[in-house]
């Protein structure tokens, strides 16, 4: 029964997380898609469990997840390399964002 309940609730936050999406302020203003662009439509796909279509819609939406998750991770419990973690996996993922908006701008 908890199982049920779970998934309907599932259905329900996707269904108004599709209902109620944020617009882009950047793109709003100047037509141009700025480098999070997707990310909504992405992250909602996910929850979804269609991993592909998450990844066609916008690539970064998992390291960008995984990046929050290990912030979180990190703070809680105060790992001794953990600000050193934190940097890497910043910059590592913030070039992965990089590098997916140069693609889509430039190439797609």
């Amino acid at each position: 029964m908890f199982i049920i309940f779970i998934f309907c609730s599932l259905i329900n936050l996707v269904d108004w997380l599709q209902n109620h999406l944020i617009t882009c302020p950047f793109k709003a203003l100047t037509g141009i898609d700025c480098p999070g662009c997707g990310f909504q439509r992405s992250f909602i796909a996910l929850l979804q469990g269609d991993l592909s279509k998450s990844w066609s819609l916008y690539p970064p939406t998992i390291p960008l997840l995984f990046l929050f998750i290990s912030a979180g991770l990190l703070y809680k419990f105060q790992i001794k390399q953990g600000s050193f973690i934190f940097r890497v996996l910043v910059i590592v993922i913030g070039n992965f964002v990089m590098i997916n908006y140069v693609h889509k701008m430039f190439f797609s």
